[in-house]
């Protein structure tokens, strides 16, 4: 297995930045990343200093991919997302949307939550399950230099929980290598990552990455052992919905044989969402596996 060590940070994922690692199609890799706050909250009291690093989701790689070109898929297996200090943090800034009903007097409120035994201490009398995923994780884009703010068809700051151990993540490569950039873990996250800030946690990743050549997928998507799901990313946010069910129901057609209208159909009686970062409208679409088989000629 070939490790990355915790080294020099990116918050743009960008084709102009050096590779970092080059491996082959299928090889394991450990990477050490830093959390969203670029190590400044890691006691009670601390603040992130937005003028001396203006942005978050600092990134580790880029990992490039021997043979990836335009055109092609990387499949990353996630195999482990640990707590690289014992901790995560968390602050309650960055109202939005939200301040609208509740007041935009908020808070700061930096928390810091030991990490041990599965679990995630948000107080002494609240233990949240610890449930990590990657929060930003993506492919240099074709065009463009996008910072690890925002979420698009590279993948990017999606924030999603489905991003996570045991599930595999397919992204477009779009220039040569792929230049895969990753960072951003969370200790656990709920649905729309409501003040902006998850359970921040610097982490070790591990993870196989297989390069599909010829395979092209329009937008990130996700399989768990039950599940398919496309993600996508755009406000208003029902039209994200609308097209990540679409890219969903094309997928089934094209790899479980399901006619897109009777997929339309399906999914609008068994399909369900998982929303990211609320703020910039990711979702995810997803339906059970057993359905789409059951549905399509391979069933």
């Amino acid at each position: 297995m070939k490790e990355l060590k915790l080294g020099k940070l990116y918050y743009e994922i960008s084709r102009h930045n050096p590779p970092a690692l080059t491996i082959k199609s299928g090889e394991t890799v450990s990477v050490e990343t830093e959390d969203a706050f670029s190590g400044q909250v890691r006691k009670e009291g601390d603040r992130r200093d937005n003028k001396k690093m203006p942005y978050g989701n600092p990134q580790s790689g880029p990992i490039y991919v021997e043979g990836a070109a335009p055109g092609d898929t990387l499949a990353v297996d996630i195999h482990k997302i640990e707590a690289r200090i014992g901790q995560a943090a968390t602050r309650t800034g960055g109202a939005n949307l939200v301040g609208e009903f509740l007041g935009t007097d908020v808070p700061h409120g930096t928390r810091i939550c030991p990490v041990r035994d599965g679990v995630i201490w948000w107080s002494p009398k609240v233990a949240i399950p610890y449930e990590p995923l990657i929060g930003t994780i993506g492919t240099a884009p074709e065009m463009g230099v996008p910072t690890t703010g925002p979420a698009g068809h590279w993948g990017g700051n999606m924030d999603i929980r489905e991003v996570t151990v045991g599930n595999t993540l397919y992204l477009p490569v779009l220039a040569p290598g792929a230049l895969l950039h990753l960072g951003d873990a969370h200790a656990a996250q709920g649905h729309g990552e409501l003040c902006t800030t998850a359970l921040e946690m610097p982490a070790t990743i591990v993870i196989t990455v297989r390069l599909l050549k010829g395979k092209s997928i329009p937008r990130p998507r996700i399989e768990s052992r039950d599940e398919i799901m496309a993600v996508a990313t755009g406000t208003p946010m029902e039209r994200s919905i609308a097209r990540a069910f679409a890219d969903l129901m094309l997928w089934m057609e094209e790899e479980y044989g399901v006619p897109r209208w009777e997929g339309f159909n399906l999914c609008t009686q068994a399909g369900t969402i998982s929303v990211g970062y609320y703020a910039i409208g990711t979702v995810a679409a997803k339906i059970r596996k057993e359905y789409a088989i059951a549905a399509g000629k391979k069933g």
